[in-house]
């Protein structure tokens, strides 16, 4: 019998643990889409104890304490950090099979050095070491990020946010690169006047113009990605239940834009047409500047809408959704695509019965330019975990090339969330060592591992063209 998580953790073979502690293991980290607060990095936080750097704003605990009957005054609400984190370690015992239950001890061993395995017998005694450690300077917010080799993270920021503490880290000389996203999800969300409105103003604030009409609207946005840029952005992110695609003219978009601004509730069809002009647009601005667009599509968000009044949203009432993706995404594409508008695209499905609609996607829009240039992104949310990483590997392995894949990502709000990389680095090597020792690979160790190394760092600092500490390998 194996000793849970022990150094060949998911290794199955001897070939697959030759890759991983060989080739995986100590390659950098390039994580290329989170939700990290980059003021708490550029204030190099400090936090106070456990249940903060863990918990709050963690949505995948809150549901299972939930599921586990724990009431809400334990996961978001007015209990001690103290109580939440008990609450929480009675409730890891019952997560077997869950993904919290690998994460959770991965966590506590990859930072605390703490090897026992967290029930609600010990709460007290973890929560008191690891807030013990917490307190010293080896683990304030920039030496968390250290001590997991992370060398690139791209926060996920909205076109109104000045990218003050951006640039602080950038004038302080911080040797983690940390980049902004560009994310105009709110930007286009026309589907309620009010609260559309009250976006314009903002934006009017950060651009420091005055929004009247359509093009003002646009000149704004505009200027806004213009700003991304010159702060280093290399990449935009949407957050869609599908891809918008709707015929829609510059007028007809001006028409629409000026009823919202009026006030006036919009017909479903100059909701999508809207969207689909606008979507459109910042495309062909990702492509002018040479960034990288992200479409994570199928998240059935806000389905609990008393808790959504409640709670607001991000707090752990989504789930995965059933629309049809690949007609309109396949058009969009393509509208793109005949115009040579296309940048580099990644794709994320939720619904993993979507996985080869985008895996084939993907090889209908490579033109040979970029080195798969446009990417089957990983396993996202519900299926960050092993089966769901898994079968996005083989569907991007039978369908396209997996040894272009630019690999894992944390999409977390958490600090300790890098050992995700890890994880993932652990399933690539099994499944690679497996098909070796099968004979379905050939014994060629040396080219693997480098196909390997390729998928853990060196395409993604290619395809994203992010500084790095050393020479690219030649991929």
């Amino acid at each position: 019998m194996k000793q849970f998580l022990n150094d060949d953790f998911l290794l199955q073979t001897d070939t697959a643990r030759r890759l991983y502690h060989d080739y995986a293991k100590d390659m950098p980290i390039i994580d290329y889409h989170n939700h990290l607060p980059p003021q708490e990095i550029a204030e190099d936080r400090q936090f106070e104890n456990i249940t903060q750097v863990w918990l709050n704003g963690d949505h995948y605990k809150w549901r299972a304490m939930r599921t586990n009957g724990v009431p809400e005054r334990y996961c978001t609400g007015v209990a001690s950090d103290a109580e939440k984190f008990g609450k929480w370690a009675a409730t890891v015992p019952y997560t077997l099979r869950n993904p919290l239950y690998h994460w959770t001890h991965l966590e506590l061993q990859r930072y605390f050095n703490i090897y026992d395995i967290l029930n609600e017998k010990i709460a007290d005694s973890i929560y008191q070491q690891c807030n013990e450690l917490l307190q010293t300077p080896d683990f304030s917010v920039r030496n968390l990020l250290r001590k997991m080799n992370v060398q690139t993270l791209c926060t996920t920021d909205d076109p109104v946010d000045d990218l003050a503490f951006h640039r602080q880290m950038q004038n302080d000389g911080f040797e983690i690169n940390v980049l902004p996203a560009f994310r105009p999800d709110k930007a286009m969300a026309v589907d309620n006047a009010l609260i559309f409105n009250a976006y314009l103003q903002k934006l009017e604030a950060a651009a420091n113009v005055s929004i009247t009409n359509f093009d003002d609207y646009l000149a704004a946005l505009r200027q806004r990605h213009d700003y991304f840029a010159q702060m280093g952005c290399r990449l935009s992110d949407h957050g869609l239940d599908y891809i918008h695609f709707q015929d829609c003219t510059t007028s007809e978009a001006a028409a629409i834009f000026a009823k919202v601004q009026r006030g006036v509730s919009l017909e479903r069809i100059e909701i999508e047409q809207f969207k689909s002009y606008m979507l459109l647009e910042f495309a062909e601005w990702d492509c002018e500047k040479g960034w990288t667009q992200q479409f994570h599509l199928g998240a059935l968000r806000n389905a609990n809408s008393r808790m959504r009044q409640t709670l607001g949203p991000d707090t752990g009432w989504d789930s995965i959704g059933d629309w049809p993706q690949a007609t309109a995404l396949a058009k969009f594409l393509d509208r793109l695509d005949s115009k040579d508008k296309l940048a580099k695209t990644i794709l994320y499905n939720l619904n993993p019965a979507d996985n080869e609609i985008i895996a084939t996607m993907t090889g209908n829009f490579n033109d040979g330019s970029v080195a798969g240039k446009i990417q089957f992104g990983s396993a996202w949310w519900f299926l960050d975990q092993k089966d769901g990483m898994e079968r996005q590997l083989n569907a991007l392995s039978n369908m396209g090339l997996l040894s272009r894949f630019v690999g894992m990502l944390t999409d977390s709000r958490s600090f300790l969330s890098y050992p995700r990389h890890e994880y993932f680095r652990r399933i690539l090597c099994n499944l690679f060592g497996n098909d070796v020792e099968n004979g379905e690979l050939p014994n060629d160790i040396e080219w693997i591992g480098q196909v390997i190394q390729n998928i853990c760092y060196y395409n993604a600092a290619s395809y994203f063209q992010f500084k790095t500490t050393e020479t690219l390998s030649a991929i």
